[in-house]
């Protein structure tokens, strides 16, 4: 099974937004190493904690510094842009690394209702999303002499489109498109047995795919101990209760009492958030991953964590390849 990895380019308290992006950097080209397929950043606006705003542009940046692993956008929000500027933008990644660009689309807007008016986005362009993620893969298509538009870079590239979501909605666009569709069950996993039942219930082949193709994000703080695993867990659960609350900021540093910095009576939200992950020593994180496997029959999976430390989110992933590595060949055996 592929194993993949979605960056945010965190920027921990304590750091500058260009430490973050060259922990990206650095990131990238060790996943690439530990054999991760794919290298997915996120588009989210106003958020001190998240360098990966201006996403096509890091996506470029991480394609540069490695050399086989695929990179893309997991995802773009496509509300916030002209399905044109993105054929564009993706267009020209995908002429500068030929077969290595993945655009996964969501229809969030990545922010606020701020962000929104800042963007100059209109609440109603959500409503359309089927459509304009049908004409992005038009324009990604071969070329059409008499359309009046057309996008260069970008016409004849190809860009594989996939469908990210939270709810049933993407579930059945991406099944009505015959598209890939990943689920975003690392934050928000309500809906997630089922839009899995439904993606693969009313899934259509397309040109592009024959059969569903599902994607489970799932959150991964893997240390040499439990405990440290547990500890280095906190700094998420903080930034993610802090975002709740609407005090989001940069990344905090864990803690050793987490009842001290989130009340008792956040938490029962915050487990039932933060519940698809693996987090222990490396057997434990294996067991975790077989067990959400086993449940929920991905297509492939692709690991996110929010850690403090590079060093330590390094490792952390760097436990969760080699577990997928060993239930690999275990599979094929």
């Amino acid at each position: 099974m592929r194993y993949s990895l979605l960056d945010l380019a965190p920027v921990p308290e304590g750091s500058s937004t260009a430490d973050a992006l060259r922990n990206t950097g650095d990131l990238a080209r060790q996943a690439e190493a530990l054999g991760y397929h794919r290298y997915w950043l996120a588009e989210h606006h106003n958020m001190p904690g998240i360098a990966s705003a201006a996403t096509a542009v890091l996506i470029g940046h991480v394609a540069g510094l490695t050399e086989r692993m695929r990179v893309g956008a997991g995802g773009i929000m496509l509300p916030n842009h002209a399905p044109l500027a993105v054929a564009e933008a993706f267009g020209t990644l995908a002429t500068l690394y030929p077969g290595r660009i993945d655009l996964g689309l969501g229809r969030a807007p990545g922010g606020d209702h701020a962000v929104m008016q800042a963007l100059g986005v209109h609440p109603e362009r959500a409503e359309n999303f089927p459509n304009e993620v049908a004409e992005l893969r038009s324009l990604f298509g071969p070329p059409v002499e008499d359309r009046s538009v057309r996008a260069h870079p970008g016409e004849g590239t190809e860009v594989p489109l996939w469908v990210l979501g939270s709810s049933l909605y993407g579930a059945q666009v991406a099944a009505a498109l015959g598209l890939p569709y990943a689920f975003a069950s690392h934050f928000a996993p309500a809906a997630l047995e089922k839009a899995f039942e439904v993606y693969r219930r009313y899934f259509r082949p397309s040109e592009t795919l024959e059969k569903p193709y599902a994607m489970l994000a799932v959150n991964v703080f893997a240390a040499d101990t439990e405990g440290e695993a547990r500890r280095l867990r906190t700094t998420m659960q903080q930034a993610f209760y802090r975002l709740r609350t609407g005090k989001p900021g940069k990344l905090p540093a864990p803690v050793d009492d987490l009842s001290q910095v989130v009340p008792q009576g956040a938490m029962p939200a915050l487990d039932e958030a933060l519940r698809i992950s693996a987090v222990g020593d490396p057997a434990q994180v294996e067991a975790q991953l077989r067990t959400l496997i086993a449940e929920h029959r991905p297509d492939e999976v692709i690991f996110t964590g929010q850690i403090h430390d590079h060093a330590a989110r390094v490792k952390s992933f760097a436990i969760a390849a080699d577990a997928m590595q060993r239930i690999s060949r275990a599979e094929a055996a």
